[in-house]
This record gives C-alpha cells, sequence and structure tokens, in this order.
C-alpha cells in the first residue's frame, strides 16, 4: 500500500475510532502521522513535528485561558443569573431567554461547550420548575450556544477561522458566523412551535424565580471590563485575538481578580490535543498526496451542484457521534480545494460554510457534547431516558434539515 493510501486509511481509522471509543483522536492521530510519515513516507521526525499547527495551538490556549479566568471566578455565571433573574417569574418568555443567554455568552468567547456547561444546570433547573418542556428547554440552549459559536473571537470560530484561512478561504468572518448563527436561530424557532413554546404564554407566574440574588462583585466588573477592551481590540483594532487574550488572562490573575490553577483547570485540554493532532495526520495527509485520494472520493457522492447539501449531510452524519470541532472541521475544511477540483466546479466558501453549519446542527444530539451535557445536566424529576430519545432523533432529523439548509440557503451568504 502506498504512502498516500496510507495515510488517508490513517484518518479514516481516526474518524471511525472517534465514532465508537472514548480514546481522544487527537493521541492517536498524531502516532498514526509518526508511523506513515517516518516509516511509510520516509519523513525525517523533525518534519513530522513541524507539521504541529503551534499557531493555532497558542491560539486556541490564549482564548480558553481567558475564558478560563471569566468562568473560575464566577464572572460566566453571575452574567447567567443576572439574565436568568430578568424574566421577573414569567415562564412564557424563558425559552427565548435561554436561546438568547447562550447566544450571547458562546459569542463573546467561551465557545458553545463552556456555554452549555455554565447554562445547562441553571436553565434545565429552572424550566422544570416553571413546566417548560425540557426537550424545549435543551434545544434553546444547545442552539443558542452553538448560534454564537463561530464567531470570530470565540474558541471554536477562531479555529474554523484559522482553518478555512490555511486552506486560501480567509476573509469571510461575517458569512461564517452569519450562515451558522441563521440556521441555529431557525432550528430553534421551529422548536420553539412544535414543543409547547406557544402554550407557554398562558403558562402562571413563577413565584420562586431564583429567589436568591447573585450580585456582580469586583471580580466580575473587572472581569467583564478586561473582556471587553479584548473584544474591542480584537474586533475593531484588528489585534490577534490569540496573543492578545494571554495579556488579558495575565492582566487578571495580576490585578487579583483570576487565580493560575483554577484558570488552567477550565482549559479544555481535550478538545485543543483532539484539534492539534488531528491537524498533524492531516499535515502528513497533505505531504503523501493521500489528501488527493480523500477528495477523491468525496468527489464521487457529488457534483457541483449539490455539493452543498452532500457535504452539509455528510458532515452532519459524523457530527452525530463524532467531535465536531476536533474531528470533522480540521478533517473536511483543508479537503475542499481539492474537492472543488476534482469536481470541476463549486464554491468553495459555500462548501466550507455547508461543513460548517451541517456538522454543528446535530451538536445538540445526546451522543455529541452538548447534548451529552444537558442530558447530564437534567433536573430531578426529569424523564432522562425520553430525553436521550428525543435529543438523538432530532439530532439525526438535523442532518437531513442541515443538508436542506446548505443547498438552498448557503449560496444566499456567500457575495
Amino acid at each position: 500500500m502506498s504512502a498516500a493510501a496510507l495515510s488517508l486509511f490513517a484518518l479514516l481509522l481516526v474518524v471511525a475510532v472517534s465514532l465508537t471509543s472514548r480514546l481522544n483522536v487527537g493521541v492517536l492521530a498524531v502516532a498514526l502521522a509518526w508511523g506513515v510519515g517516518v516509516f511509510a513516507a520516509g519523513l525525517k521526525v523533525e518534519q513530522v513535528m513541524t507539521l504541529f499547527p503551534s499557531s493555532l495551538f497558542l491560539t486556541l490556549l490564549g482564548v480558553t485561558l481567558l475564558f478560563g479566568v471569566a468562568q473560575a471566578n464566577g464572572s460566566m455565571a453571575a452574567i447567567t443569573h443576572a439574565g436568568l433573574r430578568l424574566l421577573h417569574g414569567h415562564a412564557a418568555w424563558l425559552p427565548l431567554l435561554l436561546f438568547v443567554l447562550a447566544g450571547v455568552i458562546s459569542t463573546s468567547g467561551p465557545g458553545a461547550i463552556a456555554t452549555v456547561a455554565l447554562l445547562a444546570p441553571l436553565g434545565m433547573g429552572m424550566a422544570h420548575r416553571a413546566r417548560v418542556p425540557m426537550l424545549l428547554a435543551v434545544l434553546m440552549i444547545g442552539n443558542g450556544a452553538n448560534a454564537g459559536n463561530l464567531s470570530p473571537i470565540s474558541a471554536i470560530g477562531v479555529l474554523v477561522l484559522s482553518l478555512m484561512e490555511q486552506t486560501g478561504l480567509g476573509g469571510h468572518a461575517g458569512a461564517v458566523f452569519l450562515a451558522n448563527f441563521t440556521a441555529h436561530a431557525m432550528v430553534a424557532l421551529v422548536a420553539w412551535a412544535l414543543f409547547g413554546g406557544p402554550a407557554l404564554r398562558h403558562a402562571p407566574v413563577m413565584t420562586d424565580a431564583l429567589a436568591t440574588p447573585m450580585p456582580f462583585a469586583r471580580q466580575h466588573v473587572i472581569t467583564l471590563a478586561v473582556g471587553a477592551t479584548w473584544v474591542a481590540a480584537v474586533l475593531l483594532l484588528k489585534l490577534p485575538p490569540g496573543l492578545t487574550a494571554f495579556a488579558a488572562a495575565a492582566l487578571l490573575v495580576l490585578l487579583g481578580v483570576g487565580d493560575d490553577s483554577a484558570m488552567l483547570k477550565q482549559v479544555p485540554w481535550a478538545v485543543i490535543t483532539m484539534v492539534c493532532g488531528v491537524s498533524v495526520l492531516i499535515g502528513v495527509l497533505e505531504k503523501t498526496g493521500g489528501m488527493d485520494l480523500f477528495t477523491t472520493l468525496l468527489s464521487q457522492l457529488a457534483t457541483p451542484a449539490t455539493v452543498n447539501g452532500v457535504m452539509g449531510g455528510v458532515t452532519g452524519l459524523i457530527s452525530t457521534y463524532s467531535s465536531t470541532s476536533g474531528v470533522v472541521y480540521p478533517a473536511f475544511i483543508p479537503a475542499i480545494p481539492g474537492l472543488v477540483a476534482k469536481l470541476g466546479g463549486g464554491n468553495p466558501v459555500e462548501i466550507a460554510l455547508s461543513v460548517n453549519v451541517g456538522a454543528a446542527l446535530v451538536d445538540v444530539s445526546p451522543l455529541s457534547t452538548l447534548g451529552g451535557l444537558c442530558i447530564a445536566a437534567a433536573p430531578e424529576g426529569c424523564d432522562v431516558r425520553r430525553l436521550f430519545r428525543q435529543l438523538l432523533l432530532w439530532g439525526f432529523a438535523m442532518s437531513v434539515v442541515g443538508a436542506l439548509f446548505c443547498q438552498t440557503m448557503v449560496p444566499l451568504f456567500v457575495r
């Protein structure tokens, strides 16, 4: 077997393991990259090591460190608590508030996983007391968090934009965010209409809604001020988000409103390991010609006219069981230029948006991280088995919805 075929087999093995095993596939990907690169392709060990995405690693680490401080010192919890208290016991507004609150927090930097981990216990507990259907609450939290997940200052948004930049598809941050936000807002609206949203307009006022206040303390105010300055520097001054995040995180610790040990514990090392490890294997794939084989396989599934929908559906099915940010994005985005060449047509930016949206829409599946976090946060008295089945069916349905959205709507975001 040629080195190109071996490298492609290694990638397919990583995808398969990500669907069936709890092993962090970033570790497996680096091991396979070393084996295929050195022993099959004749690369030097140093050449394989240079494929590590150091720039992406620093960016992801910096952003997650900054929001690790905000998470650890209670700033994000204070924002969430304040947002939920705005309801004054009116249950009818709870689904909308959960979506908006999740979207705002995710957009501002932490990304969907951290947002759901923070908001799900509070939001689902309040929904249960207000007799809001639990499926609706979960879908509002999960889709709201994912709606903001690809902002240019969120950890996963930085990942996707970096991958697109490396692939020659940079300069489309607005389209990336808007396409993803629109898709999730649309399915959230459908979920509200289908799963009890209209009936909540007649629900009684909750007299016990978050009766215990959680006032903003000094560390919360300082953290929010530094975070807002960081956002302004990135968006208005075009400063690098990762390196400036290191500076902001260091400043918060020096000001005494953050603890470095607690900050480091909040960093999603598993996700960073997955993303960087798979990126190393993708680098070997490109050097050995395996990427050319990969795009040939993908081109056999689609035509230039159907490629958006096909990519949205395929990435959605894989993402139902696998990691969107750790496996799907690093594997599929680099393949886009070669795929377009093989097809003899297709808009590479539209295909990239289709990969982004198709893979993300299914993330409330209980087999994905977001859905799993919500299942784990289900309050006492909730029928967890029923919720699991409902989310599983919803996740599979979203692979079809994602394909349809990508085929019909994604071109509207590319000019």
